[in-house]
């Protein structure tokens, strides 16, 4: 009995050492396969890997969707790949852009048919096998390729009127609560990338209303001036009147763009229609100018509009 279990240890012993041995092994194994396909990766990486992009090209007069195979590398943009494609294949390709941070506005256009910043969308959103379609923003006339002319949107500035204090506050005198502050300042991150523009359907699908509408951008400068607490003038009926304030259907598509995450709907278009309510559409308020045939001294004069 007492060799059966000496036996029976040692088969025992051998057992556990072959397993040992086996696992040791697999571990090994395991260990190089996983240093290889590091390897594999960092060589892939370095190497970059071929996306396809359809980009427009032409100019005001006609143009094309055009193929390009480019190298994209980790951690690039759009942007990035596009002066790839100026630098190896297409060295004609317009392509408007300044920062390359966000914070320039410079580099709008369409990718895959959602307006963004060429800048701020990673080749990392789409799939690899994915085709990559960059066209110019529909709204505004294209120059060039993906360069478009948003001399628009300079012009609708140019009609706002400008803030207008009581003169009778002195420099330093004024004071203003934190919560005016914050609602100012969310409005003043803007960066004139001019997407909110180009997504607005009013004058996305509808080009005739362009001298009526001064979008998404410029209305909630409007709004922004009449919410702000030392701006003595009255804006609400100019921004009816003559800045299309009832054009805009609140779709939200203006918020959606943002690169800045502005919300423009809910805090700037939103209440100003309210306000504009009150103004033009309140019966009682309607009834008191009728009778007392009141002049609203108070609202500015738009530059162009009158002499």
């Amino acid at each position: 009995m007492t060799e059966s279990r000496k036996e029976s240890v040692a088969t025992q012993s051998r057992k556990e050492s072959v397993a040992t041995q086996s696992r040791k092994e697999s571990v090994a194994t395991q260990s190089r396969n996983q240093s290889v396909a590091t390897e594999s990766r960092k060589e892939s990486t370095a190497m970059g890997q071929k996306v396809t992009l359809k980009v427009w090209r032409g100019d005001a007069g006609q143009g094309q969707l055009v193929d390009y195979e480019v190298e994209a590398h980790e951690g690039e943009v759009v942007l990035d790949v596009l002066h790839r494609l100026q630098a190896t294949q297409a060295g004609d390709l317009a392509v408007r852009w300044n920062c390359k941070a966000g914070k320039c506005g410079s580099c709008s256009m369409e990718i895959n048919g959602r307006p963004r910043l060429a800048c701020m969308t990673r080749m990392s959103l789409f799939e690899p096998d994915e085709t990559i379609t960059v066209t110019p923003m529909r709204t505004f006339p294209v120059i060039r390729d993906l360069v478009t002319d948003v001399s628009f949107n300079f012009a609708k500035a140019r009609e706002i009127p400008s803030f207008t204090p009581d003169p009778a506050v002195g420099l330093g005198e004024f004071r203003m609560a934190q919560v005016d502050v914050e609602r100012s300042q969310e409005f003043r991150k803007c960066i004139e990338c001019f997407l909110c523009q180009n997504v607005c359907h009013v004058i996305r699908d509808h080009e005739e209303n362009m001298p009526a509408y001064a979008g998404p951008r410029f209305l909630m400068r409007i709004s922004e001036l009449e919410m702000h607490p030392a701006d003595t003038a009255d804006r609400r009926e100019i921004a009816q009147d003559d800045f299309g304030l009832g054009l805009c259907n609140i779709t939200k598509c203006c918020t959606e763009v943002c690169p800045e995450n502005i919300h423009i709907t809910d805090n700037a278009l939103i209440p100003l229609k309210e306000r504009v309510v009150e103004r033009k559409y309140d019966p009682l308020v309607w009834l008191g100018n009728k009778i007392t045939r009141k002049v609203h001294h108070d609202t500015p004069v738009v530059p162009g509009t009158q002499d």
